[in-house]
């Protein structure tokens, strides 16, 4: 491999796809990852060959060249991925595993199309005729199944569709997707077929990749809608279009193991500062290993309150955090207060469905640390790295709304 000192790339933090070229820039390789720059470093590990196996070593070694794709989110990422091994079918993505055994997501050719999930390999079979599926578009093959299916948990909640239930008319009983919000309406005639095609155009250009397009076709049908007068139709556009650009893939995340690095301890701590609810700020920051990492700081202009409230900031810090996908992901969070503190951090995670452990970290009236509320197990023997995150962070918290205090004053 010609490639041989990693810090002569400038990748970047962002979650996206990266492709191992070879000699004559064919494409060995392609992968997704949380972090670019944390994952491609994975390759340049002396224990390779055991993380990865045989077959990735061999690609590594006659790898001349690696390039990179950015994108918005996670989610993204793994569409990505799943359409650039189509298009160019890569020798070692293919060689890794039987990609018969992959899932795609199919688009039935029916006046109301379904969407579904199938093995690659059933897909040109008798099983599939059976169930008197026509298809009109296939996206995939997908790598990673449970990824897959996350992301389709996600993307369902952006683009509603239809998968079981029958087309029927208006006033029939609607299916259990279409009672949590997952169906549009198809089995109580709530949705016309051209409106919901319209839909799965929409749908297929995000699973294409082609977020710009998106995007630009979203507007002009919102433009449009509103210019006939159909106010439900430009609403549900709208938040179509308010969910692409908020994005929260934490569940994905989770399953991108370049997010995580056993040899390092990662603790994020937050804190609140303001005076009455003025120029409200929160922080993170970031201990690995019991040393402060200054360059993964964070802060966080927290607005819509118009009085102190420290529990709902720290809502709002906490899930703009857990949009980032491209941050490394922490191995412990500390929050800074009592029972209050800590119980809205485990419902923030268990919102954006995540397990990492969470403390909280409670003060004597000197603003010193007293207490660890959480599992022992937790933090029993990090109590020197939970307090020095935690001090750090109400440290960074004081200078930063002290900043914008000073700032607003001038």
């Amino acid at each position: 491999m010609i490639i041989k000192d990693f810090s002569k790339f400038k990748l970047p933090t962002k979650p996206g796809i990266y492709r191992f070229l070879g000699v004559r820039n064919e494409v060995l390789y392609v992968g997704k990852a949380t972090s670019l720059k944390e994952r491609v470093r994975s390759y340049f590990s002396k224990d390779l060959n055991k993380m990865r196996g045989a077959q990735i070593g061999a690609m590594v070694l006659q790898a001349r060249k690696i390039d990179w794709q950015t994108t918005d989110s996670v989610l993204e990422a793994l569409l990505l991925e799943a359409s650039l091994i189509k298009k160019w079918k890569p020798k070692y993505n293919t060689k890794e595993k039987d990609d018969k055994s992959f899932n795609c997501v199919v688009i039935t050719n029916e006046l109301f199309p379904k969407v579904l999930v199938i093995r690659k390999r059933e897909i040109d079979f008798d099983e599939l005729r059976a169930r008197n599926y026509k298809l009109k578009t296939i996206f995939g093959p997908f790598p990673n199944g449970g990824a897959l299916r996350d992301a389709m948990k996600l993307i369902r909640k952006i683009f509603p569709f239809r998968d079981k239930c029958n087309p029927s008319s208006k006033n029939s009983k609607p299916c259990f997707e279409r009672q949590i919000g997952l169906c549009p309406g198809v089995c109580t005639g709530e949705i016309s077929s051209a409106d919901y095609k319209k839909h799965i155009k929409l749908l297929s250009l995000f699973f294409e990749g082609k977020k710009r397009t998106l995007l630009s076709e979203i507007k002009k049908n919102m433009k449009q809608s509103a210019k006939e007068q159909k106010f439900e139709e430009a609403q549900r556009l709208k938040k179509i279009l308010f969910s692409l650009e908020h994005i929260q893939d934490i569940a994905l995340i989770k399953r991108e193991p370049e997010a995580f690095n056993e040899d390092v301890f990662r603790i994020e701590a937050y804190d609140i500062a303001h005076i009455s609810g003025k120029q409200m700020v929160g922080v993170m920051t970031v201990v690995e290993n019991g040393e402060v990492k200054k360059s993964d700081y964070r802060k966080f202009k927290v607005s819509g309150f118009s009085k102190a409230n420290d529990t709902g900031a720290l809502s709002e810090v906490l899930r703009r955090r857990f949009n980032h996908g491209e941050w490394k992901f922490p191995n412990l969070i500390v929050v800074d207060g009592g029972r209050a503190q800590l119980n809205i951090a485990h419902s923030i995670a268990k919102e954006v469905n995540i397990k990492t452990k969470i403390v909280s970290v409670v003060k004597d009236e000197k603003h010193r640390a007293r207490e660890i509320f959480g599992d022992v197990d937790i933090w029993k023997g990090k109590e020197r790295q939970i307090f020095l995150a935690n001090s750090e962070a109400h440290r960074f918290a004081i200078k930063y709304h002290r900043e914008l205090r000073d700032k607003i004053r001038k």
